[in-house]
């Protein structure tokens, strides 16, 4: 491979999310995984750029630049590492959660945003011009967003080449190009190899067999409690949509006229690797334009972008969090894989215990929910309802409120009607005060939804009765305004807070049962 000339550095202004470049030297030769994603590692003798986790041995000091993400690496002209795989790498939730501009504009463009639509657009979706929102991203991840997007692709294929046995025209179709020769010229361009030349490098594969699911691996930096997010969720699993058991979730995906299922649980070690940190995504069904979409939604679902320091570093200086962080540093934000199932089971959740509204909801999904012909695997035989089934859906005898009913339907229609959503360019402000409006969801409603919906991590719903008994340690309750006062300093994390004492609330066997 042919290296690159020494003009090809860091710029003269580091960009705002790159760590020190002391911090950035020493986690690269300790190979620490809690840097993995926050930056990249680009050796210009080789013109190779890696994950600072990258088990190859360290090169010189002198031959390394660091950049603040992949894309800029690859704008600076290097290519992705084939031993440690950038792909691979957890995103850098700094940039993809929260109200940043560019945070906002990362989550449209990681939903495939600019695939078919112009740079203007999505400078006008997130409220700026399209010179400030392309200055805007120089700064902070070191490229355009234009350039975000296309590693972004080329990434993604990158990985279902290595990892899979889908032609070479899935892809394509997956990576969102419109042709295979497009898709060609973009990788030998970007990578200066062409996809086949790549696989033919690859330990040789067996044919693909259309019965087995695809299987990916999904990184996160450590610490990660799967375990603890495998308890929320096995508590709130509904039959014949969802299965929990001790080791993996399940559940069935898609529409009733193609569904598919899929099934998220640790990536095995083993003697030589014993500590790989991934999960592993079993696909079944879906189709390859789907692929990257569900990819994002998994990865929201199961909070494998988050920093875990970074948030631990704002949240101890609380003293009241400090021994739960301690006790926990790797619990995550438990989001949900649909935005109108979540707010369906919020609303029947109000003042009622987790276990009741699990049994309503189950109740709800088995009668207007679309039965499948055959368990897609044991106990999953039900597509969740639709807003369509639920707008104007017989809801009596289910066990629901006259009240809860009209909520449930009135959601649905709302949803229907555009007036509210789930839109990724949201603010949690705007997100909360478009819900509100709506009867039947208050605040507390509102950001439930946006924690367990949009894994949003400064949601905060401060008039949860569990969270007001839980903070003050000496028998009294805050008011929602103390309790909101209080959290001011948790900003922008508080929805971890938020989880931490939720958890903390169930093990203690506080009033905590109720519906949160």
């Amino acid at each position: 491979m042919s290296s690159l000339p020494a003009t090809a550095a860091l710029p003269a202004a580091l960009p705002a999310s790159l760590p020190d470049t002391r911090v950035c030297e020493r986690a690269r030769l300790s190979r620490d995984p809690r840097f993995d994603g926050l930056f990249f590692t680009a050796v210009r003798s080789t013109g190779i750029y890696c994950r600072p986790v990258c088990p190859a041995p360290a090169p010189k000091a002198a031959n390394v630049d660091y950049y603040p993400s992949a894309a800029a690496a690859e704008a600076a002209g290097f290519r992705p590492c084939l031993r440690c795989r950038p792909e691979l790498a957890p995103g850098d939730g700094a940039w993809r959660r929260g109200d940043e501009t560019v945070a906002r504009a990362l989550k449209l463009i990681d939903q495939g945003f600019l695939a078919e639509r112009p740079l203007a657009e999505l400078a006008d979706r997130v409220h700026l011009g399209e010179r400030q929102l392309r200055r805007l991203f120089v700064e902070r991840l070191g490229a355009a967003p234009m350039g975000v997007h296309g590693t972004r692709r080329l990434l993604f294929a990158k990985q279902l080449l290595t990892e899979t046995t889908l032609p070479i025209t899935e892809v394509a179709l997956a990576a969102g190009f419109s042709s295979l020769r497009r898709f060609n010229a973009a990788f030998l361009d970007a990578y200066r190899m062409a996809p086949r030349d790549l696989r033919k490098r690859l330990p040789e594969t067996p044919l693909r067999d259309p019965s087995q699911p695809l299987v990916l691996r999904l990184g996160y930096r450590p610490p990660y409690d799967f375990a603890a997010m495998l308890d929320f969720l096995r508590g709130r699993a509904l039959p014949g949509v969802e299965q929990v058991d001790a080791r993996s979730y399940a559940r069935v995906i898609g529409t009733p006229q193609a569904p598919g299922w899929l099934r998220i649980s640790a990536w095995p070690g083993n003697r030589d690797v014993p500590r790989i940190h991934a999960l592993k995504l079993e696909l079944h069904g879906a189709a390859p334009a789907q692929l990257a979409g569900i990819v994002g939604r998994v990865r929201r679902m199961f909070d494998l972008d988050a920093d875990p320091h970074a948030i631990s570093a704002a949240l101890s200086a609380d003293e009241r969090l400090r021994p739960l962080l301690r006790k926990r540093p790797g619990l995550r934000l438990p989001s949900g894989w649909d935005g109108f199932e979540i707010a369906v089971r919020a609303v029947i959740g109000q003042q009622v215990s987790v276990a009741a509204a699990r049994t309503l909801t189950a109740r709800l999904a088995q009668r207007h929910g679309h039965a499948l012909p055959a368990e897609l695997l044991p106990g999953l035989d039900h597509l969740f309802p639709t807003p369509d089934a639920l707008a104007d859906g017989d809801l009596d005898g289910l066990g629901l409120t006259a009240a809860r009913a009209a909520t449930v339907r009135g959601i649905a229609r709302e949803l229907l009607d555009g007036r509210v959503g789930f839109e990724a360019e949201q603010t949690l402000e705007d997100f909360v005060a478009s819900w509100s409006a709506l009867p039947g969801i208050g605040p507390w409603s509102a950001h439930y939804l946006a924690l367990r919906a949009l894994g949003h991590p400064d949601a905060f719903p401060a008039e949860d009765l569990v969270l007001q008994k839980v903070v003050p340690v000496d028998g009294s309750r805050l008011t929602a305004r103390q309790l909101r006062e209080r959290a001011e300093a948790w900003r922008p994390w508080r929805a971890y807070a938020v989880i931490h004492l939720w958890r903390d609330a169930t093990a203690a066997r506080a009033p905590a049962e109720k519906k949160r």
